[in-house]
């Protein structure tokens, strides 16, 4: 198996693992910490926008290359094996039958708390420095 071949499995069982957390976060077996992680990673991988925009060179693809990625790892890791075993069969079924993602508004809500947060951030900042 040659490196693009395998790059598309691991984008695979990304994308697959994406939608496994959107199923456990609502298993009442998965421990609070990694419902709230799943919550945050499903609301920010679903949604239709992006925290840094892709046409920012090199930072705009950070988020999905290393971020998304990293988070996903993450929560897979705190999710209870036997949650996570029936939540990656759901999401295989999903997939098969949807052949698409869930669609999640709440990343929009997200994405734009975030970047308010850092607005207001930075002008607290400027005006403490120059006030």
């Amino acid at each position: 198996m040659g490196i693009v071949e395998k790059l598309r499995v691991w984008a695979r069982g990304i994308k697959r693992d994406g939608v496994t957390l959107w199923f456990a976060y609502k298993d009442p077996a998965t421990p609070l910490l990694a419902k709230g992680l799943c919550v945050f990673v499903v609301a920010y991988a679903l949604s239709p926008i992006d925290l840094i925009p892709d046409f920012i060179p090199v930072l705009g693809y950070l988020d999905d290359v290393i971020l998304l990625p990293v988070l996903i790892w993450l929560a897979v890791r705190l999710v209870p094996s036997g949650v996570l075993a029936q939540s990656r069969a759901k999401a295989e079924e999903w997939m098969a039958t949807e052949g698409r993602k869930p669609k999640n508004n709440w990343g929009i809500v997200l994405v734009v708390v975030v970047w308010v947060l850092t607005v207001w951030a930075m002008w607290r900042y400027w005006l403490s420095q120059y006030f």
